[in-house]
């Protein structure tokens, strides 16, 4: 190894052939491991292709976190492989693994991100993939439970010694991104989140409003006066539970995307009377995305904890198939992340990329792919955020 350095130092193709055939036949290279350093065996074996490799989010390293609390780090991929609580295709329980194998291409040997002037792999972040929450996909009044919990646990974890008591505050806290799963895993997200920063906003980019109350799906089997049934509990209503518990901001939160059809005007009220503002999935076409996403970023403030949720059937079914409720007449790709990378300037604590349901999904895995690359955008923004000299977040309510 030490003569491949050596031979592309001084820059010869001839140099470096040479060198590889003096290795190849260098008695150490007979002697299995003998005389090389962890350094030398890190450079020869210690990456992958987009092809091999364990499937990691990214070849990120792995570490089974709630089993490991004392295990440190800044951001975490966290898989919720849930989706007992959806209304029309189910699925979404593979899309963590979906959306791990669609990451395959990166990695933090080729990953910087020209928009932002930084890899999000090789920064100050310290970035690992905490495995799945083991969910039970028989009970969803314990599979509620396991999530709140976890989030919870999760969400009180120490950042790296490096960056728990750093200047820019917003190192300070760990965060963490979630693969769904249904987009039900929003409320224990919440409830973790509420129990660092208070009530946070949230910023939605999906087809559907997700604040509908839950006698929206009638029957003759339920109180719909009685909040504390299980049965109210579904990737529809999560932002109503969450909204009833005080989870969220108030007059903070917006949702984008939208074109849903509605059970009637009464679910718009509803949405606003809850706190949120909308945005229309046509709304990209009259105001652009720059005007768009400015008003996005001026509702909700810098400094604003936000949670961002991305259900990825804002996209167009034509381009990401793979989801529960597709809507037809949706964003391209292109477009959903152009406003993601648009509003990197806000404060964000946690997100999500939910509703990737693979069973439905192309030939060639596009809507796993479009979830793996807004993963990565976010994560982008989150270590552009962390950056010395960049926006800083409030205190957090608690010190940990």
């Amino acid at each position: 190894m030490r003569l491949l350095t050596a031979a592309l130092a001084l820059g010869g193709l001839s140099t470096i052939a040479k060198a590889h055939e003096e290795l190849d036949n260098s008695p150490k290279s007979q002697e299995p491991f003998v005389g090389w350093t962890k350094e030398d065996l890190d450079a020869k074996w210690g990456t992958d292709w987009g092809f091999s490799g364990i499937s990691t989010f990214a070849h990120l390293p792995h570490t089974r976190c709630l089993q490991h609390p004392d295990e440190e780090y800044d951001i975490a991929i966290l898989g919720a492989p849930f989706d007992t609580a959806v209304s029309y295709r189910p699925g979404a329980r593979f899309g963590p693994r979906a959306i791990r194998a669609a990451s395959s291409r990166q990695s933090s040997m080729r990953s910087y991100n020209p928009r932002a002037g930084l890899n999000p792999y090789a920064d100050w972040a310290k970035v690992i993939d905490c495995g799945d929450i083991p969910i039970t996909p028989f009970d969803n009044a314990l599979a509620l439970r396991q999530m709140t919990e976890a989030y919870t646990n999760l969400a009180h974890s120490k950042a790296t010694a490096a960056n728990a008591k750093s200047e820019v505050t917003y190192r300070n806290k760990p965060k963490l991104l979630s693969l769904g799963g249904d987009h039900s895993i929003a409320l224990p997200t919440l409830r973790a989140l509420s129990s660092i920063y208070g009530p946070v906003a949230v910023v939605h980019f999906d087809a559907h409003l997700d604040t509908w109350h839950p006698a929206k799906y009638p029957s003759a089997w339920i109180d719909p006066e009685d909040p504390t049934q299980q049965s109210f509990f579904t990737h529809g209503t999560m932002f109503w539970l969450a909204h009833n518990e005080s989870l969220i901001a108030k007059d903070k939160s917006v949702h984008a995307g939208l074109r849903t059809r509605l059970s009637g005007i009464g679910d718009n009220e509803e949405d606003t009377s809850q706190g949120w503002i909308r945005f229309s999935t046509d709304d990209i076409d009259d105001l652009g995305v720059k005007t768009l996403a400015k008003q996005i970023v001026d509702h909700v403030g810098t400094e604003t904890p936000v949670y961002l949720s991305i259900d990825i059937d804002v996209i167009d079914p034509g381009l990401a198939p793979g989801t529960g409720t597709p809507e037809p007449g949706g964003w391209t790709t292109r477009e959903l992340i152009r406003v993601l990378r648009r509003i990197d300037a806000l404060n964000v604590v946690a997100a999500d990329v939910v509703e990737v349901s693979p069973a439905f999904d192309g030939s060639g895995e596009q809507t796993a792919l479009a979830g793996a690359q807004v993963a990565y955008e976010i994560l982008t923004s989150m270590v552009k955020r962390g950056k010395v000299g960049g926006k800083v977040e409030r205190e957090p309510k608690t010190e940990l």
